[in-house]
Protein backbone atom coordinates (compact mmCIF):
# COMPACT_ATOMS: atom_id res chain seq x y z
CA UNK A 1 0.00 0.00 0.00
CA UNK A 2 1.23 3.50 -0.87
CA UNK A 3 0.54 6.09 1.80
CA UNK A 4 0.97 9.83 1.30
CA UNK A 5 1.21 11.92 4.48
CA UNK A 6 0.42 15.65 4.33
CA UNK A 7 0.84 18.19 7.14
CA UNK A 8 0.39 21.34 5.05
CA UNK A 9 2.71 24.31 4.90
CA UNK A 10 1.64 26.61 7.73
CA UNK A 11 2.56 24.70 10.86
CA UNK A 12 4.72 21.71 11.79
CA UNK A 13 2.93 18.63 13.12
CA UNK A 14 5.58 16.60 14.95
CA UNK A 15 3.06 14.46 16.85
CA UNK A 16 1.51 13.05 13.68
CA UNK A 17 4.80 12.67 11.79
CA UNK A 18 6.48 10.89 14.73
CA UNK A 19 3.50 8.54 15.18
CA UNK A 20 3.52 7.53 11.51
CA UNK A 21 7.28 7.06 11.56
CA UNK A 22 7.05 4.82 14.64
CA UNK A 23 4.25 2.80 12.99
CA UNK A 24 6.29 2.46 9.80
CA UNK A 25 9.19 0.82 11.68
CA UNK A 26 7.05 -2.29 12.15
CA UNK A 27 5.17 -2.04 8.85
CA UNK A 28 7.86 -1.90 6.21
CA UNK A 29 5.68 -3.51 3.55
CA UNK A 30 4.00 -0.13 3.02
CA UNK A 31 5.53 2.66 0.95
CA UNK A 32 5.15 5.91 2.87
CA UNK A 33 6.13 9.39 1.73
CA UNK A 34 5.46 12.50 3.80
CA UNK A 35 5.39 16.26 3.34
CA UNK A 36 6.38 17.34 6.86
CA UNK A 37 6.82 21.15 6.77
CA UNK A 38 9.23 22.60 9.36
CA UNK A 39 8.89 19.76 11.84
CA UNK A 40 11.64 19.36 14.41
CA UNK A 41 11.24 15.58 14.32
CA UNK A 42 12.93 14.03 11.27
CA UNK A 43 11.55 10.61 10.32
CA UNK A 44 13.84 7.58 10.11
CA UNK A 45 11.50 4.99 8.57
CA UNK A 46 9.68 6.94 5.85
CA UNK A 47 10.61 9.10 2.90
CA UNK A 48 9.93 12.79 3.41
CA UNK A 49 10.40 16.34 2.25
CA UNK A 50 9.75 19.60 4.09
CA UNK A 51 7.94 21.25 1.21
CA UNK A 52 6.81 19.90 -2.14
CA UNK A 53 6.08 21.37 -5.56
CA UNK A 54 2.48 21.22 -6.76
CA UNK A 55 3.50 18.78 -9.51
CA UNK A 56 5.23 16.39 -7.11
CA UNK A 57 2.36 16.74 -4.64
CA UNK A 58 -0.10 15.73 -7.38
CA UNK A 59 2.09 12.77 -8.35
CA UNK A 60 2.29 11.42 -4.78
CA UNK A 61 -1.39 12.13 -4.21
CA UNK A 62 -2.49 10.33 -7.39
CA UNK A 63 -0.27 7.30 -6.73
CA UNK A 64 -1.36 6.94 -3.10
CA UNK A 65 -3.77 4.27 -1.93
CA UNK A 66 -4.34 6.22 1.30
CA UNK A 67 -3.92 9.82 2.39
CA UNK A 68 -3.05 10.67 6.01
CA UNK A 69 -3.39 14.35 6.79
CA UNK A 70 -3.90 17.12 9.26
CA UNK A 71 -7.52 18.27 9.13
CA UNK A 72 -6.85 20.81 6.40
CA UNK A 73 -9.70 21.61 4.04
CA UNK A 74 -7.54 21.54 0.91
CA UNK A 75 -6.35 17.99 1.47
CA UNK A 76 -9.78 16.74 2.54
CA UNK A 77 -11.44 18.25 -0.55
CA UNK A 78 -8.70 16.81 -2.79
CA UNK A 79 -9.25 13.35 -1.30
CA UNK A 80 -12.99 13.64 -1.93
CA UNK A 81 -12.48 14.90 -5.49
CA UNK A 82 -10.12 12.02 -6.30
CA UNK A 83 -12.01 9.36 -4.33
CA UNK A 84 -9.07 8.63 -2.01
CA UNK A 85 -9.55 7.17 1.46
CA UNK A 86 -8.26 9.62 4.04
CA UNK A 87 -7.36 9.56 7.72
CA UNK A 88 -7.33 13.00 9.31
CA UNK A 89 -5.70 13.91 12.59
CA UNK A 90 -6.52 17.45 13.70
CA UNK A 91 -3.90 19.68 15.21
CA UNK A 92 -4.89 20.62 18.75
CA UNK A 93 -4.59 24.06 20.30
CA UNK A 94 -4.14 22.46 23.74
CA UNK A 95 -0.94 20.85 22.44
CA UNK A 96 0.24 24.15 20.88
CA UNK A 97 -0.10 22.68 17.38
CA UNK A 98 -2.37 25.49 16.22
CA UNK A 99 -3.83 28.80 17.40
CA UNK A 100 -7.35 27.39 17.87
CA UNK A 101 -9.31 24.16 17.42
CA UNK A 102 -10.85 24.78 14.01
CA UNK A 103 -9.18 21.58 12.74
CA UNK A 104 -10.91 19.63 15.51
CA UNK A 105 -14.26 21.04 14.38
CA UNK A 106 -13.44 20.23 10.74
CA UNK A 107 -12.47 16.63 11.55
CA UNK A 108 -15.61 16.05 13.63
CA UNK A 109 -17.90 17.54 10.97
CA UNK A 110 -16.42 15.56 8.08
CA UNK A 111 -16.31 12.39 10.21
CA UNK A 112 -20.00 12.79 11.07
CA UNK A 113 -20.79 13.04 7.34
CA UNK A 114 -18.79 9.86 6.66
CA UNK A 115 -16.23 11.64 4.45
CA UNK A 116 -13.10 10.94 6.51
CA UNK A 117 -11.80 8.62 9.17
CA UNK A 118 -10.83 10.99 11.96
CA UNK A 119 -8.37 10.11 14.71
CA UNK A 120 -7.71 12.22 17.78
CA UNK A 121 -4.71 10.53 19.43
CA UNK A 122 -1.56 8.65 18.58
CA UNK A 123 -3.19 5.38 19.66
CA UNK A 124 -6.16 5.96 17.34
CA UNK A 125 -3.78 6.74 14.47
CA UNK A 126 -1.91 3.47 15.07
CA UNK A 127 -5.21 1.54 15.01
CA UNK A 128 -6.40 3.29 11.86
CA UNK A 129 -3.11 2.56 10.08
CA UNK A 130 -3.30 -1.08 11.20
CA UNK A 131 -6.63 -1.37 9.39
CA UNK A 132 -5.77 0.94 6.48
CA UNK A 133 -6.65 -1.63 3.81
CA UNK A 134 -10.25 -1.61 5.02
CA UNK A 135 -10.74 2.18 4.84
CA UNK A 136 -13.07 3.02 1.97
CA UNK A 137 -13.08 6.34 0.16
CA UNK A 138 -16.15 8.54 0.45
CA UNK A 139 -18.25 9.18 -2.63
CA UNK A 140 -16.42 11.28 -5.19
CA UNK A 141 -17.37 14.94 -5.38
CA UNK A 142 -17.25 17.28 -8.35
CA UNK A 143 -15.02 20.31 -8.86
CA UNK A 144 -17.68 22.82 -7.84
CA UNK A 145 -20.70 23.36 -5.66
CA UNK A 146 -23.68 21.05 -6.12
CA UNK A 147 -26.78 22.24 -7.97
CA UNK A 148 -28.74 21.92 -4.73
CA UNK A 149 -26.34 24.23 -2.87
CA UNK A 150 -26.34 26.78 -5.69
CA UNK A 151 -30.16 26.79 -5.81
CA UNK A 152 -30.39 27.18 -2.04
CA UNK A 153 -28.06 30.19 -2.15
CA UNK A 154 -29.96 31.70 -5.11
CA UNK A 155 -33.28 31.26 -3.28
CA UNK A 156 -31.85 32.88 -0.16
CA UNK A 157 -30.54 35.84 -2.15
CA UNK A 158 -33.82 36.21 -4.05
CA UNK A 159 -35.76 36.38 -0.78
CA UNK A 160 -33.43 38.98 0.74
Amino acid sequence: MKIFVVVGTQEPFDRMVKTIDLWARNNSTHSIFAQISRTEYKPESIGFTDFISPELFDQHFNEADLIVSHAGMGTIISALRHSKPIIVMPRLASMHEHRNDHQLATAKSFEKLGYVQAVYSEEELFKALDSAERIEPAAKIGPGASTGLINTIKNFIDKS
